[in-house]
């Protein structure tokens, strides 16, 4: 059977783990890696489809991307506000 003190770090453990998760979720670094992901992706996809200046075209869904990743948390505070 584990004592308090075993399930206490259990607890504190997970705490920290899903923190890190959280902060991970906001990160600059997320938000670019996919912003880089995904502007290389619609490049590709935009060049083999023969859609004109890919480069410049595949800027549109990474704005959206990082549009939505700052709109979001305003959109998610005035839901909790009215809710």
């Amino acid at each position: 059977m584990e004592t308090i003190e075993e399930r206490l770090n259990k607890i504190e453990e997970r705490n920290k783990r899903v923190e890190i998760d959280k902060a991970w979720e906001t990160s600059f670094v997320r938000i670019l890696s996919i912003s880089i992901i995904t502007y290389i992706i619609t490049i590709v996809l935009m060049y083999s489809i023969g859609i004109a200046k890919p480069y410049l075209n595949a800027f549109l869904p990474v704005f959206g991307f990082i549009l939505s990743t700052q709109s979001i948390p305003v959109i998610k505070k005035y839901w909790i506000k009215n809710k």
